[in-house]
């Protein structure tokens, strides 16, 4: 199956499609909105789940079988931050607050774009590790700490460190991921099963409804891109293509197979728009959001959610060849 129709396929899946749904509501300025509290829902109960499933499957390997896979991500998330930084400082010219918080939003990753790369391969059938939530967890924190070491060495920040920290730590997406897996992990397979009808039959029709509410905050962050210009449009989509080939080539050196791979390709190219805003509004008010939101939220998550994740799977079906 060749890329184009990858792509296609991707296109027209009930949740791309619902995302273009409420992308074109938001477009035409339609009413349809999501309820208060609606998305705050949907994105607890798709971290819980997939953090419980990710937990089960931990419970079948060993330490020794995730090492290397661990030490990859985390090499990972270390590297992207001072990547972007160096870039946007170098090539965009961005003062150092601003070049900071778009190495936290690329350093950290996208839950939800994780999520959809799981639904994609499911779709194909093509086998990915189970414990790949763990991956999640453990990528999500070292770039934005980087990210804002950067800065503060270089003194340009009057934002407290130590409250960001807390608030990656504390923050909805770690926290669910991270106990989920937990809770999977100690329960195990039988625990799991009294669950499942909750957490498994039902995820798909949720991830759908989150979509449609992600389109039309994405349409809605696009109006922004006239303000911050062509290097930050250009940075959200050469960077995940060129972060997301990396991840390819680390997961194969990791052994993670081509489902592995492409999904240790998704989290590189992802940027997150949960945990770093979080933490970037507390350790860098000065840095502009709409630099960052408008770039992980209105150009990078689109990009990978319609043409990235299979273009990152049809390069990792030619390295794996």
């Amino acid at each position: 199956m060749d890329a184009l129709e990858l792509v296609r396929l991707n296109l027209i899946s009930p949740m791309v499609l619902c995302f273009v749904l409420g992308a074109i509501a938001q477009f035409f300025h339609s009413d349809l909105k999501l309820p208060n509290g609606a998305y705050t829902a949907l994105s607890i109960y798709l971290l819980l789940a997939v953090g419980l499933k990710g937990g089960v499957a931990l419970s079948d390997v060993t330490l020794a079988q995730i090492a290397l896979p661990l030490i990859g991500t985390v090499l990972l998330g270390s590297l992207i931050p001072i990547v972007i930084f160096t870039v946007c400082r170098s090539i965009g010219k961005l003062d150092h607050p601003n070049a900071a918080a778009l190495a936290a939003h690329y350093g950290s990753v996208s839950a939800v774009t994780f999520i959809a790369c799981l639904t994609f391969l499911d779709t194909l059938k093509v086998e990915y590790p189970l414990f790949s939530p763990a991956l999640v967890a453990v990528m999500e924190i070292p770039g934005i700490v980087i990210a804002l070491l950067l800065v503060k060495k270089a003194s340009q920040a009057e934002g407290n460190l130590t409250e960001a920290l807390k608030e990656i730590v504390t923050g909805k997406s770690i926290l669910l991921l991270a106990g989920g897996m937990a809770i999977g992990a100690l329960t195990g397979h039988r625990g799991y099963e009294t669950v499942e009808p909750f957490f498994k039959q039902p995820f798909q029709g949720a991830l759908c409804i989150f979509m449609l509410d992600m389109g039309l905050l994405a349409v809605a962050r696009l109006s922004e891109v006239k303000k911050v210009g062509w290097f930050i449009v250009g940075l959200g989509i050469i960077a995940p293509v060129v972060l997301g080939i990396t991840g390819l080539f680390v997961g194969k050196i990791c052994g993670l197979g081509l489902g592995g791979s492409t999904v240790l390709a998704v989290l590189s190219a992802s940027a997150s728009y949960i945990a770093a805003p979080a933490a970037v509004r507390v350790a860098l008010p000065q840095a502009n959001p709409s630099f960052y939101l408008t770039a992980a939220v209105g150009i990078t998550f689109p990009f990978n959610l319609s043409i990235g994740i299979p273009l990152y799977y049809s390069l990792a079906q030619r390295i794996f060849q």
